[in-house]
C-alpha cells in the first residue's frame, strides 16, 4: 500500500529550496536550460519519494537528489567533465597575490569570477557553490555529496586555490 504525501508538508519543506536546487544544477552542469530540466525532474524524484522522507531539513535532502540527479545526467552526457586532472602547477603553486576574495571587493568583473568557477572540476564548483552560495556547513555539503568532511576541506581548498591562481592572473585580452 502506498503511503500518502502530505502536500503541506512538502510544500513547506522542498519548495522554498527551489532555487537553491536550480543554482547548483547551473553550477553543476554550466547550462540553465539543462540545470531547468533536472530540477523539474528532480522535484518529481523528490515528490515520488517525499513519504519516506523523514527529516526537517528539506533543503539538504533536495540538494542531495539535484546532486545526484545531475552526476547521473552528467556520467550519461558529458563524461569527460567528471575527470579531474592533476596539474602539478594548479595544485604546487603558491603566487604572491591577495587571496580570490579580496580580489573580488577590490572590483574584480563578476563575468570573470564566473568563468572561473566554471572552469573548475565538478566536484570542486559542487563544493564552492554549496558553501560560498549556498552557505552550507561542511557536514552539510559532506552529507548531500555523500563524502567525509575531509573530502569537503580538501575540495573547498583545491577549488579555492585554482580559483587563486585563475583570478590573479593577468587578465587576457580577447582579440
Amino acid at each position: 500500500m502506498e503511503k500518502e504525501i502530505d502536500l503541506g508538508r512538502f510544500e513547506e519543506l522542498i519548495l522554498p529550496h527551489l532555487h537553491a536546487a536550480h543554482n547548483l544544477a547551473r553550477w553543476l552542469l554550466r547550462s540553465s536550460a539543462d540545470a531547468e530540466d533536472l530540477v523539474q525532474e528532480s522535484s518529481l524524484r523528490a515528490w515520488r519519494g517525499f513519504a519516506t522522507f523523514r527529516g526537517s531539513d528539506g533543503r539538504g535532502w533536495l540538494l542531495a537528489i539535484v546532486r545526484n540527479t545531475c552526476f547521473t545526467w552528467l556520467r550519461k552526457n558529458r563524461r569527460q567533465e567528471l575527470a579531474d586532472e592533476f596539474d602539478e602547477n594548479i595544485h604546487s603553486a603558491e603566487p604572491d597575490a591577495p587571496d580570490p576574495e579580496r580580489r573580488l571587493f577590490e572590483g574584480l568583473d563578476t563575468r570573470r569570477v564566473q568563468d572561473a568557477v566554471e572552469e573548475l572540476p565538478v566536484e570542486f564548483r559542487e563544493a564552492i557553490v554549496l558553501r560560498e552560495l549556498e552557505g552550507l556547513s561542511y557536514k552539510e555539503i559532506g552529507d548531500i555529496a555523500g563524502v567525509p568532511i575531509g573530502t569537503v576541506m580538501s575540495r573547498l581548498a583545491r577549488a579555492r586555490k585554482r580559483l587563486q591562481i585563475t583570478l590573479t592572473a593577468p587578465a587576457r585580452k580577447e582579440a
